[in-house]
């Protein structure tokens, strides 16, 4: 919006020497709202204006022409403006030769909108297709998108196409929310998208043409470029780039850039030894350089002892190991995941991390790993092929065991210094890692976001190793870290059903009890009621035989909430009662925990006044306790307030709630809260900003891809809509959460749904 007006709003802020929150209930708006209007991200409405002006004492008249103006500028989002994509690798150092390859790729760039690089492995395929890439960077605005499909990765299953478009729709930022879930209505979706923006999407590694078929662009501006192992002759308007090794003159070109210069002696042997493969030609040329005292005769020396084949190059690399070194380039074969950081490396192999580190040098220093960032390392898929040779018989259970082990002490760790809002489980750990990140509340927030698909990967090969303490391990606390903070419940909820036989077979009880308990809980967070219960009244039967009394407890808040879902309060205040006189007086955390529970279906009930008490007698200890759990009181204390006529104390505690969410970074929870203050914005008659408010939520549960609480959050919205008189809102708010609803079969409240439609129809 226009400067000039965000300018005068500030001088009537001034002149009224008021604060915010006070200006907040003068103009009847909110606190958030009024900083938007006075850092220029919104327009406010009219009648916010004349109500700054009269706090000030002001004449409106004066600021009317400014504020058409600034109303008629084209509106921007106040979130900043996302970056143009790009995720494209490092460019080759030391790219040489392929010149009428090159040629060919640029060219295919201005006249076509796809090419297919082919060739063995190791060709450099991936090479030209990245500089290739980093030439049209200019000429391609609208991003540059790129995706490993895996189609040749040892141990490592293909990218499927379903799961591919969901990657690169979500690199388009496309909220998950909005993804589809069928091939074909995500192709769809994809050829779309695509069509609006000239960008390059590069798609490596590909199996064969029905790899990549449905990825492919329609119409539009973009260009894709396919590398594999096989040639796309099944692709109907693909442009083909084949590639043979490197020619004697060009390899001998890549070899002397890579050696670092020239040495005495006869490189025709070493390319002969290296048959002109590219990779192979980088491999050997680094063993050459770091070695001054080798000529080009001490090399093919060694390439010639025991009359190496092609695929011996990886091998006489391997012989300039010494035997720790070359330890770790096995274990890093093993390494489920895309990346792995030093103490991970260090937990594989069980070392210090000082020592960890040491090896990885060593091995990036003679282009056996890669370090894409910082301490973080990966492997190129021919070198995991070669690294997972080194002992193909050996058992892989122990070293993913201990990898395992170092993530879910990262965990442990991590909540150490977070706050959670599910009290925590007891978790095995058989081996703790040889050392562990320090961890500030931040820090360890960065390091689970870093390091979630490789916990993810590290789980379902535990579950696939039969590991069985791990996998549970994993997949429980997938599911106290996810609360609220990640999202994806779904996934989790399927993680914890597919290691609940490593769960059975492990034979401890307790930890059975919880995996029942939290299966039970994410089975509930994504609609399916009906399959919760028997999980929770089986936890609250195996937790009653260990003399558990904290895990019946929160067992019996679980079925409790699967009343509330069913709209049965009154059910679900008689079992949390029941629930709140066997909670120990020192048990604070979950004596809160229950309370505000026993709250919120207060509300629910219509008891208003009672919520409140039982509540606010609580707030003193959720303060002392930590940040979240000082959130759940103020959830409640609001739509207490809200239900009692209190609007304006509604919003505040709301908006503290909002604040707290995301200082704490829970996103999920802050949507909830954002929907609470768009609730209470709407009963004090400030309608747009409570739509705004109310969008605001709607987006964060879509990139979280929480279906089940878009759904939630629809509903108390439609319901204010209504209670203020707009059932033009109401129904179309009842009407979105519907089609949620029915999208992702959350069938119980498809009922809730249909009869607010019919309510307002």
């Amino acid at each position: 919006m226009s400067e000039e007006l965000a300018g005068q709003l500030r001088q009537l802020r001034d002149l009224t020497g008021r604060s915010l929150r006070e200006l907040a209930r003068d103009v009847r708006g909110s606190s958030s709202s009024l900083s938007r209007y006075f850092s220029g991200q919104a327009v406010p409405p009219w009648p916010t204006v004349v109500a700054l002006c009269k706090a000030a004492g002001r004449d409106p008249r004066a600021m009317r022409e400014v504020w058409e103006r600034a109303k008629d500028e084209p509106q921007t989002s106040t979130a900043a403006t996302a970056p143009v994509r790009n995720d494209l690798p490092h460019d080759v150092t030391a790219f040489t030769g392929r010149r009428a390859e090159l040629a060919a790729f640029l060219g295919a760039a201005r006249n076509t909108t796809m090419v297919a690089i082919d060739g063995m492995g190791g060709v450099g395929k991936t090479a030209l297709a990245v500089h290739g890439a980093h030439l049209l960077t200019a000429d391609f605005p609208g991003g540059r998108l790129y995706l490993d499909l895996h189609g040749f990765t040892p141990g490592r299953e293909p990218v499927e196409p379903t799961e591919a478009l969901r990657v690169l729709l979500a690199a388009l930022g496309m909220p998950p929310g909005r993804i589809p879930d069928g091939i074909a209505e995500r192709a769809a979706l994809w050829r779309s998208e695509l069509a609006t923006r000239r960008a390059i999407v590069l798609l490596d590694n590909a199996a064969d043409a029905d790899h990549v078929r449905e990825l492919l662009p329609g119409a539009g501006q973009s260009f894709v470029v396919i590398t594999s192992r096989r040639r796309m002759v099944e692709l109907d308007g693909v442009q083909p780039i084949s590639l043979d090794v490197l020619s004697t003159r060009e390899a001998a070109e890549l070899f002397v850039e890579s050696a670092g210069g020239a040495r005495p002696g006869d490189v025709g042997e070493v390319l002969r030894r290296c048959g002109n493969l590219p990779l192979a030609i980088r491999v050997a040329a680094a063993r050459l350089r770091h070695r001054p005292a080798w000529t080009l005769d001490t090399l093919v020396e060694r390439l010639r002892e025991g009359e190496l084949a092609l695929s011996d190059v990886f091998e006489m690399s391997l012989r300039q190991l010494d035997s720790a070194q070359r330890r770790m380039f096995g274990l890093l074969g093993l390494v489920p995941g895309e990346d792995i950081d030093t103490y991970g490396a260090a937990a594989l192999a069980g070392i210090p991390p000082a020592n960890a580190r040491s090896l990885l040098e060593d091995l990036v220093d003679v282009h056996l790993l890669q370090e894409p960032a910082a301490g973080r390392y990966r492997m190129h898929d021919l070198l995991r092929q070669a690294a997972r040779a080194e002992d193909a018989a050996a058992d892989p259970g122990p070293a993913i065991a201990r990898l395992a082990d170092y993530y879910l002490s990262g965990m442990l760790a991590a909540t150490e210094v977070v706050e959670l809002v599910v009290v925590p489980v007891p978790v095995i750990v058989s081996q703790r890692p040889p050392a562990l990140p320090d961890f500030s509340h931040d820090g360890a927030l960065d390091w689970l976001d870093t390091e979630w698909a490789n916990i993810t990967a590290a789980f379902s090969l535990a579950v696939e190793l039969r590991i069985d303490s791990s996998a549970v391990g994993l997949g429980q606390f997938a599911f106290v870290i996810s609360l609220g903070r990640r999202g994806g419940m779904a996934q989790v909820c399927h993680g914890l059903e597919v290691s609940m036989p490593a769960a059975e077979a492990l034979g401890e009880r307790r930890v059975l009890a919880s995996h029942r308990y939290l299966l039970g809980a994410a089975l509930l967070r994504v609609g399916r009621l009906e399959e919760a219960v028997p999980e929770l009244e089986a936890a609250r039967v195996l937790m009653a035989a260990e003399d558990d009394i904290i895990g019946q407890v929160l067992a019996m808040e679980q079925l409790a909430e699967v009343r509330l879902y069913a709209a049965d309060a009154k059910g679900a205040i008689e079992l949390l009662r029941q629930a709140t006189g066997l909670v120990p007086p020192r048990e604070a955390a979950v004596r809160v925990y229950i309370g505000v529970r026993l709250g919120r279906a207060l509300v629910l009930l219509g008891e208003h006044g009672e919520a409140r008490e039982v509540v606010s007698a609580l707030l003193g200890t959720a303060r002392e306790l930590d940040r979240q759990k000082q959130r759940m009181c103020l959830d409640v204390l609001g739509r207490a307030a809200l239900g009692l006529g209190d609007a304006r104390t509604a919003l505040d505690l709301a908006e503290q709630a909002v604040a707290i969410n995301r200082e704490t970074r829970h996103p999920v929870f802050e949507a909830i809260s954002c929907t609470d203050v768009a609730v209470a914005l709407r009963h004090l008659g400030a309608t747009e900003e409570a739509t705004a408010m109310h969008a605001e939520a709607m987006l964060i549960l879509e990139e979280a891809g929480e279906p089940h609480r878009m759904v939630r959050s629809c509903l108390p919205y439609a319901e204010a809509c209504l209670a203020t008189g707009d059932r033009e809102a109401a129904a179309r708010h009842f009407r979105a959460a519907l089609e949620i609803a029915t999208a992702h079969g959350v069938n119980y409240l498809v009922s809730a749904a249909r009869t607010g439609l019919a309510r307002v129809s």
